[in-house]
């Protein structure tokens, strides 16, 4: 269908401007009338050639919509809906005043395909990349309900907690893995180039050596010489892995049940995964989305495959007529003060704001736990390459104190 770009002014006497699809110019003077705009004439033009449009960009190029980006045009947006702007007025003026280029011509995109017709959250759900699941069908709900402004502020609150929980959980996961590699590498740098001239040294000495001097020697020849197939190896494995896991589902469940089952980590990991099932299934409810709904679109955004299927299994329990608490009680996710809390919610009507108390009391949860987490991390990484540091130096030492006495004798 072609496009058409089109100047009008609108009821309160301002100019506005704009993209259409629309078969013909004739359609296009009747929509814009329907929405109180008179066209100027000759200001309605059929374009042509190519336009670039986030559907049919280059992989690569441009900046990605980061979470911060979003937050900060939904709560601009907010902002101006709740004021009274038209709704296409409001993107077109985000879309020139947004920084990130990518999210500028996803906003355009969207603004053309509103002015063609479409509904806001049909015209977001063409760019899922951008706006997922759980943002469409929001906006959904609050175009239903009128209450757009209001879903939008709800929005932005429950981006940022996930935002935040998602900084956390990460947090808790990049210290130890950060500290670990750096430690791999100073052993591996002492055991390649370090190592090896005590090696010449004491075959020079012809000194008799201690076993523990022998096995770091031996570990010294053996990565020298076969480093590169160790390094080879890992890379392999991981990327292994994880093509495993694209490929085959069940993959994917054995190792997020691994995650779960990580002492102490698995806790902040099943604590993060029920404040963020709370909190956006809350959220959900009280903008009027129904609860089938809301729970396919919270386990689509869940981020675990086994916290996804328990949700989902809670979603078929409900659609054959059970409450939310019966399969909950079975589940070995949630634990049974959540389970008990959400059946109040329900006999007493209020689920949506039982749902946010359990968001806020397991958001300071995963607070604790990652601080714990951390404070109990410091001293064993510390103990560990004080151990495996000092054990080298030890061996190395080792044949020149014997030396010593021998040549003191």
């Amino acid at each position: 269908m072609p496009k058409f770009s089109w100047e009008g002014k609108a009821r309160t006497g301002g100019v506005q401007k704009g993209v259409m699809e629309a078969p013909n110019v004739e359609s296009v003077i009747a929509k814009l009338r329907s929405q109180d705009i008179v066209p100027i004439e000759g200001k309605i033009k059929e374009k042509t050639g190519f336009n670039l449009s986030m559907d049919v960009q280059i992989p690569g190029l441009g900046p990605k919509v980061t979470d911060k980006d979003l937050v900060i045009f939904t709560r601009q947006f907010a902002t101006m809906i709740d004021a009274g702007l038209p709704l296409v007025q409001c993107l077109e003026i985000l879309s020139t005043e947004t920084e990130n280029r990518t999210f500028c011509t996803v906003l355009a995109s969207v603004k053309e395909s509103v002015e063609a017709g479409s509904t806001f959250a049909d015209a977001l759900a063409k760019h899922p990349k951008v706006f997922d699941a759980l943002y469409v069908n929001m906006v959904a709900a609050g175009e239903v309900g009128g209450i757009l402004d209001t879903i939008l502020t709800r929005l932005v609150v429950t981006i940022e907690k996930s935002v935040r929980l998602k900084k956390q959980v990460k947090g808790a996961m990049v210290y130890p893995a950060v500290v670990t590699t750096v430690a791999v590498a100073v052993v591996t740098v002492l055991l390649i180039f370090v190592i090896p001239q005590f090696a010449k040294m004491f075959k020079d000495m012809g000194a008799s050596l201690p076993a523990l001097t022998q096995w770091v020697l031996r570990a010294s020849d053996w990565l020298t010489d076969w480093g590169w197939a160790y390094i080879l190896g890992v890379v392999g494995a991981i990327f292994g892995v994880f093509r495993a896991m694209k490929a085959n589902p069940k993959s994917e469940m054995v190792l997020h049940r691994f995650y779960l089952a990580i002492p102490v980590l698995g806790d902040v990991i099943r604590k993060s995964a029920v404040a963020s099932f709370t909190r956006i299934l809350g959220t959900m409810v009280a903008s009027g989305v129904p609860i089938l709904d809301g729970l396919d679109i919270t386990a689509r955004v869940a981020g675990n495959r086994v916290v996804e299927e328990e949700i989902m299994r809670v979603r078929q329990a409900i659609s054959e007529g059970k409450t939310m608490v019966e399969p909950l009680r079975e589940s070995k996710v949630f634990p049974q003060m959540v389970v008990q809390m959400i059946g109040v919610g329900e006999q007493t009507g209020a689920l949506d704001a039982m749902l946010q108390k359990i968001a806020d009391f397991y958001e300071e949860e995963v607070d604790d736990a990652v601080s714990a987490l951390t404070a109990m991390l410091e001293p064993m990484i510390m103990i560990f390459l004080s151990v495996v540091a000092g054990g080298i130096v030890m061996s190395m030492y080792l044949p020149i104190f014997s030396l010593a006495a021998v040549i003191t004798g």
